[in-house]
């Protein structure tokens, strides 16, 4: 995917640019609003997500993001250490799909990442874009919402395919229990905890790989890549 980074201090943004390489976004530095402007010609050029940071050198970063979603559908994250609540609204009212307030895990912003541009997927399925994502032997369709294990079609529930979507569009990296049951059941983790653990047992079933999804004791869940 790719990603434009709108970040005035050099420092952080090589810092997060090198995580992003690694997580395999192709990262487009730019400094300031006016650069992330030009950037974005035409009609979002190809960007997969946005990441703007607030504190920008030449524009108000909320000026920024109501330029950007005037030309583009690009999904944009706000990054910010404005952490009040009145702040966050007003960003969501200009069109900004998620705020994340400085420090932030990195493996949130990440997770944080691939879920906007997920919900861009399923709203507008299109193709030439990043539809399918392949773990070893398993295949999974975004658009349609398919699954196949060596070709043959896997039968997933609904929320099966949705937590089984979400910890693959960010291998490697631990989700929270707490984050994924937000994301997928859209509530919170009190009473869902239980919920969560069989649907996780039932897709390693399913999948009939029990090392996919691996348990970080504590914390959540993450899924690994089977070795080539």
């Amino acid at each position: 995917m790719r990603l434009l980074l709108v970040e005035d201090d050099n420092h952080v943004a090589a810092a997060l640019s090198a995580v992003l390489a690694r997580h395999g976004f192709d990262v487009t530095h730019a400094r300031s609003g006016e650069e992330a402007l030009q950037a974005l010609v035409p009609d979002g050029a190809g960007f997969g997500v946005v990441l703007l940071d607030l504190g920008l050198p030449d524009q108000d970063g909320y000026e920024v993001c109501g330029k950007i979603r005037k030309r583009t559908s690009t999904p944009v994250i706000m990054v910010t250490a404005r952490s009040d609540v009145r702040s966050r609204i007003h960003g969501l009212n200009l069109g900004a799909d998620d705020y994340v307030v400085k420090p932030y895990d990195t493996g949130e912003l990440l997770a944080r990442i691939h879920a906007v541009s997920r919900r861009t997927v399923h709203e507008d399925p299109v193709t030439g874009g990043e539809s399918a994502l392949h773990l070893g032997p398993v295949r999974i369709e975004l658009p349609t919402r398919q699954v196949t294990l060596d070709g043959s079609a896997i039968q997933l529930t609904r929320k099966e395919f949705d937590l089984l979507a979400l910890l693959a569009q960010c291998p490697g990296v631990v989700f929270r229990r707490e984050q994924i049951i937000s994301e997928v059941w859209r509530t919170s983790w009190e009473g869902t905890g239980r919920t969560l653990e069989v649907h996780v047992a039932s897709l390693r079933a399913k999948l009939r790989m029990p090392a996919l999804i691996e348990t970080v004791r504590g914390v959540g869940y993450r899924l690994v890549v089977p070795a080539a």
